[in-house]
């Protein structure tokens, strides 16, 4: 479905087959010589055909289109390699576009691996196979010819005039586009309207739920009256929804400290009793992916409230457990 959201700025929806996102909205700012596309959808024959139909419905061709990935995740750079042509530059921070450049057998994959040890969802019998994760299955193939980007650069494209805003967390090298002129924010999946950006941590090197938070911070000081985010909605409240996912983040938190109790348990056991917006009833009935994003979720909480203090973290037979100090 294509649809045009702001003058010049149109939205392609890209179906994610059999995901809970649904879509992926890919931005397409028209401009007088080069266009901007923003966000590519999965490297999937449905997500190809969309973005190719949506692309062709709006008279865009790729020699005079540059594309900006706001983060490595395959939803929304799996069809750079689909896209890019020689004559396309190709955006995207140094810490995402690293691991977007590397082939599917380098370490990022493999650390998904001792993740799956390390939660306890081994031990609870998950199946220890980072090829299932979606994110593997439905990358682009390797593409090596990114410009990296930083802070502050700036990409022009139609009437406007976007800033590069760094937001890690959900990535390390999570990146907003803003234009501080028509008060507008391409959030990618920083900022979601409704549902709410999966803050996961794959090991214990940054505190990635800390890391998002100041993010957020960051995000509420600037003057935004449109936000056009990764999946799902415009969004016209910004600061609105900013409190709103910090007090879902605050509820987690709290929600996690009242499950452990006077306990000692594992991420998995943890995950297991938290409170899900899924249609699944029981732990036992989420698929493998869902179980690792849940447990991925859980751990950038448990290792949060480490890094706070307020809970310590042991090592036992390769698995991490967690108590309140």
């Amino acid at each position: 479905m294509i649809n045009q959201v702001l003058p010049g700025i149109y939205r392609i929806e890209v179906p994610l087959p059999n995901n809970p996102l649904k879509a992926t909205n890919s931005w397409l700012i028209r401009g007088e010589k080069r266009n901007l596309l923003v966000d590519t959808g999965f490297n999937t024959e449905v997500s190809r055909e969309a973005m190719d139909h949506g692309l062709h419905e709006l008279g865009i061709k790729m020699e005079n289109t540059d594309l900006f990935v706001t983060h490595l995740h395959s939803d929304h750079s799996g069809l750079v390699n689909h896209l890019a042509t020689p004559e396309t530059t190709v955006w995207m921070s140094e810490a995402d576009g690293q691991v977007v450049a590397e082939s599917r057998e380098s370490f990022h994959w493999g650390m998904f691996n001792e993740f799956l040890i390390v939660s306890g969802l081994v031990d609870s019998g998950v199946e220890n196979d980072f090829t299932k994760h979606p994110g593997y299955r439905f990358a682009s193939e390797v593409y090596e010819r990114f410009n990296l980007v930083n802070e502050g650069f700036e990409i022009t494209a139609g009437d406007y005039r976007f800033r590069c805003v760094a937001t890690p967390g959900h990535t390390p090298g999570h990146m907003c586009l803003y234009d501080p002129e028509k008060k507008l924010l391409l959030s990618g999946d920083h900022i979601l309207g409704k549902i709410t950006p999966n803050i996961t941590a794959w090991n214990f090197n940054t505190d990635v739920l800390g890391q998002y938070l100041q993010s957020l911070d960051k995000i509420a000081r600037l003057d935004i009256d449109t936000v056009l985010p990764g999946h799902r909605y415009v969004i016209t409240d910004c600061q609105g929804r900013i409190e709103e996912l910090r007090k879902h983040h605050r509820a987690r938190l709290d929600n996690v400290l009242d499950i452990i109790g006077s306990q000692t348990m594992n991420t998995t056991q943890v995950a297991s009793r938290m409170r899900w917006d899924l249609s699944f009833k029981k732990w036992e009935d989420f698929p493998w992916g869902q179980k690792l994003f849940a447990s991925g979720e859980a751990m950038s909480h448990l290792y949060h409230l480490t890094v706070k203090g307020e809970l310590e973290m042991s090592l036992e037979n390769e698995i991490a457990w967690f108590s309140k100090k």
